[in-house]
């Protein structure tokens, strides 16, 4: 191991231990959030069946249509922190307050380009700012969602989204579910304001939403991603940032198991849909992430290259946490930035 791989790693545990709420919940099949019965008798025979079904209708369960009550409401803040989009979400989840969609909209052109940005778990509202006035300043609108159960829709009695990445795997289905189709009614907003040149951004689980939208919406020209990885699953049971879900989960469901029941909310079973779509992707990874290890990433390049996918990647000597850090943060966004100027120009 290299002074520079220790020095990372370091980093990337001393950010980890920084958050002291994280708590081990007991496993569930939530099976009701997934169209099946809380006492469901064989929920493993359930789930299997519902996952085939699930795969094979993919574009019923994943589409939507425009909210009816889209709200722009005035700038926070002042003009630097973006004007708050809302609307209802499709998905009607057990917590009310996470059914207000929120989203920070940073206008740089009345038309032009425009991306949706999806940010990592657990990320605060103020989070990734200054990437949207980095794009801003190319002349890229930005609408920053906020994710399912995150900062404005967190669910009560919980400080952190344990619905999204949970012990819960029917409600890590639905949350997942929800965080694409609020992203396509994000689409159809821009859409509406006239902006037909249209990306997603995303970091980390946002990645993972990202890709199968656009896997699944024809309007998004390219995608740019900050750490991907292959099956929910697997990015849950080895990463560091997720220990403690995975401690909940592990005497109840094998790694097998799991990675079948999460199939439909990982990107793999669906990246064969983007070729010869003229979409474009890149793909940015941390050689030394401990959260999205770098093999899962490194399968996930060799399948799109297999699938002949249009790929650009560009992997960093960093991990997870550490990408925002300078010196990798500058290259990291200078070509994302360019990506999406040229492929939505």
């Amino acid at each position: 191991m290299s002074w520079l791989e220790q020095r990372i790693r370091r980093y990337e545990h001393a950010r980890w231990t920084t958050d002291d709420n994280r708590r081990v919940y007991p496993f569930e099949w939530g099976l009701e959030h997934v169209g099946g019965r809380r006492d469901e008798p064989d929920p493993r025979a359930y789930l299997n069946a519902w996952v085939d079904e699930t795969l094979a209708r993919s574009d019923e369960w994943f589409t939507t249509s425009p909210a009816g009550d889209y709200v722009l409401h005035p700038a926070e803040n002042g003009a630097s922190g973006g004007r708050v989009l809302t609307f209802t979400s499709q998905i009607v989840s057990p917590w009310p307050e996470n059914n207000i969609v929120h989203a920070r909209f940073f206008r740089a052109r009345a038309t032009g380009p425009a991306v949706v940005l999806l940010p990592n778990w657990n990320a605060k509202w103020h989070g990734q700012l200054n990437l949207c006035r980095w794009l801003n300043a190319l002349g890229i609108t930005v609408l920053r969602l906020s994710l399912p159960y995150h900062d404005r829709r967190v669910a009560s009695g919980h400080e952190r989204a344990d619905q999204l990445v949970g012990t819960n795997v029917g409600l890590t289905l639905q949350a997942t579910r929800q965080a694409i189709t609020d992203t396509r009614r994000c689409l159809r907003w821009l859409e509406q304001q006239g902006y037909t040149r249209l990306g997603l951004v995303g970091t980390s689980i946002g990645s993972a939403v990202g890709s199968i939208t656009m896997a699944h919406d024809p309007a998004v020209r390219a995608g740019a991603f900050l750490h991907v990885s292959t099956y929910f699953a697997d990015a849950v049971r080895t990463g560091m940032t997720t220990m403690h879900v995975w401690e909940g989960m592990r005497t109840k469901v094998s790694e097998d198991e799991l990675r079948r029941y999460w199939t439909p909310i990982s990107p793999v079973p669906y990246m064969h849909r983007l070729r010869d779509t003229g979409q474009r992707l890149l793909m940015v990874s941390g050689r030394y992430d401990p959260t999205f290890w770098y093999e899962f990433t490194d399968e996930m390049f060799s399948n799109l290259r297999h699938e002949g996918i249009r790929l650009e990647t560009l992997v960093l000597p960093c991990g997870h946490y550490s990408l925002e850090l300078a010196p990798f943060a500058f290259p990291a966004a200078l070509r994302l930035g360019l990506f999406l100027f040229e492929a939505l120009a």
